[in-house]
């Protein structure tokens, strides 16, 4: 079963991806695509995440894997929930590379037992001014996670279907750095954890794919 659903889905990351009309789902009011900032002539740092799938033998679900980043990592994101990733090194070859180093470094995935599907559609962050570039990559088995004790204090196990459900959708209020004040902002609650910002926008195209799937 497994096997089957990861070649589907590969070929439907393979055709004309959602993009941003499906990312702007789960968007704060008022975020503009990435073309409208690069418009402005800004230069943004290249950044990949990872969405890590496999399957539980015991409950013949497919998960993901969703990381709880410490309050002293430093930058933007802090304390935030989101996918395994970070900025590119110069000695990632390409932005594929820095989404499986990075998976690698903070949940302890070896990154030559993943094998990436594609890529989804670029995000652009305003707040942090980072292009994110997300990867969907399985493993045959469940991972056994060591995580980077300075940058994860935790980790969130999500069953795909829990992404799509609609009961785990809604708003929360949330203070909004580049707004400089409080707004109402979509978001996932699963597992009495709050998912939202970018992670939840990357999150609406994935589950669009998904739907196209099943």
């Amino acid at each position: 079963m497994f096997p089957k659903f990861i070649e589907k889905l590969a070929i439907e990351i393979s055709m004309e991806l959602p993009g941003f009309s499906a990312q702007k789902l789960m968007a704060p009011l008022g975020r503009k695509p990435p073309s409208d900032y690069m418009d402005m002539g800004i230069s943004p740092k290249k950044s990949a995440v990872l969405i890590l799938l496999y399957a539980d033998p015991n409950h013949f679900r497919v998960k993901t894997v969703f990381i709880l980043r410490t309050e002293n990592e430093g930058g933007s994101h802090a304390g935030q929930i989101s996918f395994p990733g970070g900025g590119m090194d110069e000695s990632d070859k390409n932005l594929s590379e820095t989404a499986l180093r990075e998976a690698e470094e903070e949940i302890g995935v070896d990154r030559n037992a993943v094998s990436l599907l594609g890529a989804l559609t670029p995000l652009y962050i305003p707040v942090s001014n980072y292009m994110v570039h997300p990867y969907v990559g399985m493993v045959n088995s469940v991972p056994e996670f060591k995580l980077h004790p300075l940058e994860v204090k935790g980790l969130l196990e999500v069953e795909i279907n829990d992404l799509m459900a609609a009961k785990n959708k809604g708003d929360i209020e949330r203070f909004i750095k580049i707004r400089k004040g409080n707004m109402q902002v979509p978001c996932y609650t699963i597992n009495g954890e709050i998912i939202w910002g970018a992670t939840a926008m990357i999150i609406s195209e994935f589950t669009e794919i998904l739907r196209r799937v099943k």
